[in-house]
């Protein structure tokens, strides 16, 4: 029986690294979301695992054991065919391949079969809260996670086709050990008071980021100019950076400005929550 699975963007609005383990983990407080797109993939049950890709962003993608999905499949024992069409771009701090992979298990699951508790986390460190697939605390090394109540947040997420490995941005980072959010995040009437207390908390790896790829410099100038932007900031580890604003069409707006402006760069307006 075929089985049909989405796996959304995900955002980091906040990414405070509070700490490093003696195995060399870090340890972050992060508010993270979801948006509304994202890739897709299909899984009809056989008597060998194959994955094929397809999309915008197929091109580079390994089709073997390299790929979080295959791992996830081989994880729970799945053999059959994966389609994955790729929509999201690669290298982008918005969880594309966790993401998969956590879709990979919800959607095999739902087949029958039965996900190993450390299984997630052992895929990755965000496999865990992108099979929450909603609003989260996630504290640890990703596997605290809390869930938040957030209004839905326009946003126009932008990424200038500039992949950044996550290890350069780390190793570059200045301090390991910063104060974390406050211990409770509060309420919000709308997208803007949430903005209005995002701009009081961080991402510890946007400015190590930019040392590596100076383009996001950029993208956050160039959020930063449109019309009724509320905040900007770089989701992750880079390379794509969000903008919130007060409603979608403000959002549609902007999209329609930085991709006239800038074609060559991926640029989406997205509802977040």
């Amino acid at each position: 029986m075929e089985t049909e699975a989405f796996a959304p963007a995900k955002i980091n609005l906040t990414l405070h690294v509070t700490g490093r383990r003696p195995d060399g983990y870090h340890l972050l407080d992060s508010l993270v979301v979801f948006a509304d797109l994202g890739d897709r993939l299909t899984f009809t049950p056989g008597p060998a695992l194959s994955l094929d890709v397809h999309g915008e962003f197929a091109k580079g993608v390994p089709t073997d054991c390299r790929n979080l999905v295959w791992k996830a499949a081989e994880g729970v024992g799945w053999t059959g065919q994966i389609d994955l069409t790729k929509s999201l771009p690669h290298g982008a701090g918005i969880g594309g391949g966790s993401s998969d992979a956590a879709a990979t298990l919800w959607a095999l699951a739902g087949q029958g079969r039965d996900v190993p508790p450390d299984l997630p986390l052992s895929l990755g460190a965000d496999v865990p809260v992108c099979l929450e697939c909603r609003a989260v605390r996630m504290r640890g090394i990703g596997d605290k996670l809390s869930a938040v109540d957030l209004p839905y947040l326009p946003a126009l997420l932008v990424n200038p086709n500039v992949p950044v490995p996550t290890g350069a941005v780390f190793n570059t980072l200045a301090s390991r050990d910063n104060p974390p959010m406050p211990e409770s995040i509060p309420g919000f009437e709308s997208a803007e008071d949430c903005a209005q207390w995002l701009c009081e908390q961080r991402n510890d790896l946007q400015v190590p980021a930019i040392g590596v790829a100076r383009e996001i410099e950029q993208v956050l100038d160039e959020l930063n100019m449109t019309n009724r932007a509320l905040m900007a900031r770089m989701s992750g580890s880079g390379s794509t950076c969000f903008a919130l604003y007060p409603t979608m069409k403000d959002a549609h707006f902007a999209a329609y400005e930085i991709g006239a402006a800038h074609p060559d760069w991926w640029c989406r307006a997205t509802q977040l929550n």
